[in-house]
């Protein structure tokens, strides 16, 4: 059966008309390909010990390795996303889950720090264009209404990645050794690139193509239909969502590249035992990044403007929670507050993701989501890592992770202006919207 959903004044049907079956396939390959992706680029972080100690490394070093991965994704995100929307999208999705597994394979090879930061640069480079494409492939499958749900599920596909990377990486690391946590995960990327073109052949041309699929019929329908990408960065509220999406990222990025060390520091834990309960940790803002989305989707079905105060909410919560909980001595009261903190530090996801495909049209989709995971990754993941490690040589861990929730201040600020306009901004979307289908009827 495919979807077919009525909506209230607005087109909720999907862009590429599929059975519901095939929806959720395509959603679980593209989500288990995330899973890898982030699987490769956060085992690093359960290694940080162990390498640290083999090369005798500063924090920022180590902070540089996690970083550049970021920093390639946020560089090259837009370009490579331009080309996957014209080149097809599960053609560009296997080549560069090829490219980030081959390099995750090159990093358990590597003999000198200096090697090791080229093959993370080549990770970084295959995983550039994935987050972007692979949810705008997800959102062309199934209905509007459903935006903020799956953008925070597939979203938490990548927090999921992490935790096992982070966990399973830091128990092969103790039993095999650091190389083999990058050989394994490699070859799981590997084996789900051959995997993603094989099972999704049906319909692969219109997956491709979605704009294509849906405007097929007329060809001077879909050239009217595809906005110019003036339209990415035509409303403030849009503005804000980028912004904000990507300060809050950093709080998360900054806690997942350095969780492990710290456990490692103030706890002395093994590698094996801070990579599990750092994923536990991880396992937490997972489920607060899908839950909070859901709760976003139904509280604010009726009210667009409410899911914005919901981020709001969220971000002053995560903040608070995990600036006290690092004001802590060390002890479980202290990992229940960094639990609880990471639950809602990435409860903004799913909203935000919803806000950008809301205020933008279907047929650049892949391009705003490719400025969304810019914004995230030159605001949050790039640098995330990296200053923390810079502070960390300075102040001390310890110190530097008490500073780093007060990120949580200005993505509030920068969420609340966008709150400020966004009701405007969709109606003038919505009338933009309505122009185009009657000048073209």
């Amino acid at each position: 059966m495919a979807y077919h959903y009525a909506s209230s004044g607005v087109d909720a049907s999907p862009i590429v008309n599929v059975t519901r079956r095939y929806a959720w396939l395509v959603f679980a390959l593209t989500l288990g390909l995330l899973i890898s992706d982030y699987m490769s680029r956060q085992v690093l972080n359960a290694v940080f010990p162990m390498i640290k100690l083999e090369w005798n490394l500063s924090d920022s070093q180590l902070g540089a390795l996690g970083g550049i991965v970021a920093l390639m994704v946020g560089l090259l995100t837009f370009p490579l996303s331009l080309l996957a929307d014209r080149w097809g999208r599960v053609k560009s999705l296997v080549l560069m889950a090829m490219l980030w597994s081959l390099a995750t394979l090159a990093c358990g090879l590597s003999q000198s720090y200096h090697q090791l930061f080229l093959a993370r640069f080549f990770v970084g480079v295959g995983e550039a264009a994935y987050g972007s494409v692979g949810v705008a492939l997800v959102l062309s499958v199934f209905p509007a209404n459903l935006r903020s749900t799956l953008t925070a599920a597939f979203m938490a596909g990548g927090l999921m990645g992490s935790v096992l990377g982070v966990g399973f990486g830091g128990v092969l690391a103790t039993h095999l050794g650091w190389r083999w946590s990058f050989g394994y995960i490699a070859l799981f990327g590997l084996i789900l690139a051959i995997l993603f073109p094989l099972c999704l052949k049906k319909n692969r041309a219109a997956l491709d193509r979605p704009n294509v699929a849906k405007f097929r019929s007329d060809s001077k329908t879909f050239k009217d239909q595809r906005a110019p990408l003036i339209g990415l960065f035509s409303t403030k509220s849009v503005l804000c969502a980028y912004v904000g999406s990507g300060l809050q990222l950093f709080i998360i990025s900054a806690l997942l590249g350095w969780m492990p060390s710290y456990l490692n520091r103030s706890y002395l834990m093994k590698p094996d035992k801070a990579g599990i309960l750092a994923a536990a940790f991880l396992i937490s803002a997972s489920l607060g990044m899908v839950l909070c989305g859901m709760v976003s989707d139904r509280l604010g079905r009726n009210s667009p403007v409410r899911k914005v105060k919901l981020v709001i909410g969220f971000c002053i919560t995560s903040g608070a929670l995990l600036m006290f909980a690092f004001q802590l001595p060390s002890g479980s009261t202290q990992l229940i507050f960094i639990a609880f903190g990471m639950f809602f530090a990435a409860g903004s996801a799913g909203p935000a993701g919803a806000m950008v495909a809301n205020l933008t049209s279907p047929a650049i989709h892949g391009t705003a989501f490719a400025t969304l995971t810019l914004a995230n990754n030159l605001l949050g993941f790039a640098p995330g890592p990296i200053v923390t490690g810079i502070l960390a040589d300075r102040l001390g861990l310890q110190a530097t992770l008490q500073l780093i929730p007060l990120i949580s201040i200005a993505s509030t600020l920068v969420f609340m202006i966008g709150k400020h306009y966004y009701e405007n901004d969709l109606n003038k979307v919505a009338s933009l919207a309505l122009k185009k289908n009657i000048a073209t009827c």
